[in-house]
């Protein structure tokens, strides 16, 4: 242990030692310079005390970077983000639906299948180049809650009973396989599980390059609840209109006028959607509006 290295309490109520590398890595994967980085870090340090918590050390961090672009901000709260779609999980389902819309998928979400044993309601129902996967998402609202080998035994044990009796009907389509999303972390052995039978597994880390994260950055499928210029109580309700996407509030700016939002904010929000979204002659216009 060098001298003076701070303790940081995690969320899970295991520590360790604090990282300027893991926080610098978090600020560049929001878009953040080195520059940028390092004077966030600078203004940090001195704040950072024996037993800090993350939770703090993202607030603070949060913080500068909302004061340097909004559009970085909300990138670096996307993990949260996810958690404030709940409580239910169907924004999630259809945050995953919209995900397999851009890599090609037809999809639809909340389906009702008959099992060659029992009924089963499906999630997300995806087709491409006529074969069909059947997709269950764990939505959870605790950070700490992780999916073990249970829970991909059990989506296994159910898509194998709606194949058997897909495949065996008059479809053209072939049921080919099942996936299992979450918005949390798999186990080692849920993991290892589900690679032995080939079921796709998806989370917030998961598979390296190709997880939740990954693909939400690569399409811009960031979720109402990462915009930093609305309040909690206006992105609740803009979920419960089914306004779910930022690409979707993006095509319907003018229900943030029913919300009783002033011209400002409205602006600012339409300036922090152009970042993320990275369209820039939306943005550049927006600007001179002001």
């Amino acid at each position: 242990m060098k001298q003076n290295q701070k303790i940081v309490a995690k969320n899970s109520e295991e520590k360790e030692f604090f990282s300027e590398e893991k926080l610098r890595a978090s600020l560049h994967s929001c878009g953040a310079t080195n520059k940028q980085a390092d004077l966030i870090i600078k203004q940090l340090n001195p704040q950072i005390y024996n037993g800090i918590s993350t939770d703090e050390i993202y607030k603070k961090a949060f913080l500068i970077l909302k004061k340097i672009d909004r559009s970085f901000a909300s990138r670096y709260s996307l993990k949260r983000a996810l958690f404030a779609l709940g409580p239910t999980g169907y924004p999630f389902e259809r945050l995953i639906g919209a995900l397999l819309r851009e890599k090609g998928y037809k999809t639809e979400v909340g389906v009702v299948l008959q099992g060659n044993c029992v009924t089963h309601e499906i999630d997300v129902l995806a087709e491409k180049d006529g074969n069909v996967y059947v997709i269950e998402c764990k939505f959870h609202s605790d950070p700490n809650t992780t999916s073990n080998v249970k829970v991909p035994l059990y989506i296994n044990s159910r898509f194998l009973d709606v194949q058997h009796h897909w495949n065996s009907s008059s479809n053209i389509t072939r049921l080919k396989q099942g996936w299992l999303i979450t918005n949390t972390r798999f186990t080692k052995d849920a993991i290892e599980y589900g690679n032995c039978i080939g079921l796709t597994l998806l989370s917030w880390d998961y598979p390296k390059g190709n997880s939740i994260k990954t693909n939400i950055d690569n399409y811009g499928l960031y979720p109402v609840t990462a915009l930093t210029t609305l309040s909690k109580k206006e992105k609740q309700q803009l979920i419960s209109t089914d306004i779910i996407l930022i690409k979707e509030l993006y095509t319907n700016l003018h229900v943030l006028q029913g919300l009783n939002i002033s011209t400002k904010r409205i602006q600012q929000t339409k300036i922090e959607i152009g970042k993320l979204l990275h369209i820039d002659n939306f943005s550049h216009e927006t600007t001179k509006k002001q």
